[in-house]
């Protein structure tokens, strides 16, 4: 291929890229508000290096004229997840959208490296629509947890620090690192409703004061300044005790006085 057309080329991939973040962030919204608890932590995503796709095309002798169809992960999604009980609930999202199209799976957590990395791959065909064409791409998507992706973006350094020839006593210290990582895993999940508990009780904590903050500076914007003060230097003496329970009730209270008053309250945090 041209050095030419290699711009044009990626131009699809970036935009599948692009498309597919957004539209996993915004599951991960939707299933916070749907359930309180969304098993995607985060989500990011990359093109492949020309040098990779050049390398990878040579390892698999796959012909320039055959990218497109010969290398799958141009086009790179990664979706992190807490425990690994998520990754199977995510990828049965992604086997239920319509917009997509799943090829085939490997399950590299079932059946893991010898090198000890782990993670769910997801090959799909995704459609896109370019300034210029409908098009179609392949795109890979990855999903694992916060431990298997430390552990694999660490073996991808050294591995192409060495070009793939890890020294054995490089290659021992990984595979054990991987062990440490799948028991970390292990650990977690065996708390899992605990952690689940502790973070939402963290976030409900920051949702009250939050709102406590926009409710009195409502009162300041309806020049109830005298209880905007009084009620702000109760916040503070609450907060300092960290006491959220009886925040709940203030807030409950200065609600009442505003729907009294008929101050629009603010919207609650989420």
């Amino acid at each position: 291929m041209d050095s030419r057309n290699w711009e044009n080329f990626l131009l699809p991939y970036e935009q599948a890229v692009e498309e597919l973040k957004v539209k996993f962030k915004t599951m991960r919204s939707e299933l916070k508000k749907r359930e309180e608890y969304a098993p995607i932590e985060f989500v990011t995503g990359r093109v492949k290096r020309i040098s990779s796709i050049l390398e990878k095309a040579e390892r698999l002798d796959v012909p320039m004229d055959n990218l497109e169809e010969g290398i799958e992960d141009i086009a790179g999604i990664r979706i992190m997840c807490q425990f690994v009980e998520d990754i199977r609930r995510v990828a049965e999202y992604i086997r239920s959208r319509k917009d997509l199209t799943v090829l085939y799976e490997k399950d590299y957590i079932t059946n893991y490296k010898e090198s000890g990395y782990r993670s769910f791959h997801m090959i799909i065909r995704y459609p896109i629509q370019t300034a210029l064409e409908h098009k179609v791409v392949l795109a890979e998507i990855q999903i694992r947890t916060l431990a298997m992706n430390f552990w694999a973006t660490i073996e991808h350094s050294l591995n192409y620090k060495y070009r793939g020839g890890l020294p054995g006593d490089m290659r021992l210290r990984l595979q054990k690192s991987a062990q440490a990582a799948s028991v970390l895993d292990s650990e977690m999940s065996s708390i899992r409703e605990e952690i689940l508990a502790a973070q939402k009780t963290f976030e409900d904590d920051a949702n009250i004061v939050s709102t406590m903050l926009k409710t009195i500076n409502r009162l300041y914007s309806y020049h109830l300044v005298a209880e905007a003060i009084s009620y702000q230097e109760q916040f503070n003496q609450l907060f300092l005790n960290r006491d959220f329970d009886s925040m709940k009730d203030m807030l409950a209270e200065i609600k009442a006085i505003m729907a009294a008053k008929h101050v629009e309250e603010p919207e609650d945090e989420h």
